[in-house]
């Protein structure tokens, strides 16, 4: 009994000596830099990526229209009349609104609208999940999505400790979601976007404890003497 007591405090102060300190944003801070699928505000913000596909429809100027128009590999589109612009990084009111400046040379008040149509983007997802790798975004993904693709967190992870980096205007930011309280419904499920980088952490409790069970039958077999 006595043993035992002093493995449980042994796994205690382990875990407190392993805890995890970051002064990254949580909970309603996290939820204002990291947009939900249910944000209005979700749409506008997305950045334009490699592979893309994008329409521009220019108001009463139907050969001057692209239909899915691909951005390649560079990040680059090609468009009618001012040729190949950089719409990667770009926003699609963005996009709407160089093409818009470009076409001053030659029309006086154009009206143009850009549509996403389809995303093709990668997401890396590492951490205590049960198959770290690199993943295809296609369409709109959510955190749990994400989570989803790499074949959910492991049993040892540290749902509450789930962190999602980005780059926004050419910084790199972060912030820390509770993987728990989203599945319950409790918080939104944050957007995940093309270039994001997603880090699930590990729980020192569980996993001390998991350990510590595989080891049980070999530290009853040293307790019988």
């Amino acid at each position: 009994m006595a043993g035992g007591k002093l493995i449980v405090a042994t796994i205690g102060a382990m875990c407190s000596a392993c805890a995890v300190h970051t002064t990254l944003p949580r909970g309603v801070e996290a939820q204002a830099l990291f947009p939900s699928t249910e944000s209005a505000e979700a749409d506008e913000a997305y950045i334009i990526g490699p592979l893309d596909t994008v329409s521009v429809a220019v108001f009463q100027e139907p050969d001057l229209n692209a239909q899915n128009a691909q951005v390649d590999a560079a990040g680059d589109v090609l468009l009618p009349l001012i040729g190949t612009v950089h719409a990667a990084g770009k926003s699609a009111p963005e996009l709407a609104s160089l093409y818009t400046s470009k076409l001053t040379r030659y029309l006086k008040t154009p009206r143009v609208t850009v549509t996403v149509n389809s995303i093709t983007q990668k997401v890396a997802v590492e951490g205590s999940v049960q198959q770290p790798g690199l993943y295809d975004v296609r369409g709109r993904s959510s955190l749990l999505e994400a989570l989803a693709m790499a074949q959910s967190p492991t049993r040892v992870a540290a749902l509450n400790e789930v962190v999602v980096f980005r780059q926004v205007d050419g910084q790199r930011t972060g912030a820390v979601f509770d993987v728990g309280r989203i599945r319950a419904g409790l918080d939104p499920d944050p957007i995940i976007r093309g270039g994001d980088h997603i880090v699930v952490g590990y729980s020192w409790l569980k996993g001390a404890w998991r350990d510590f069970l595989s080891a049980a039958p070999m530290v009853n077999a040293f307790t019988r003497f």
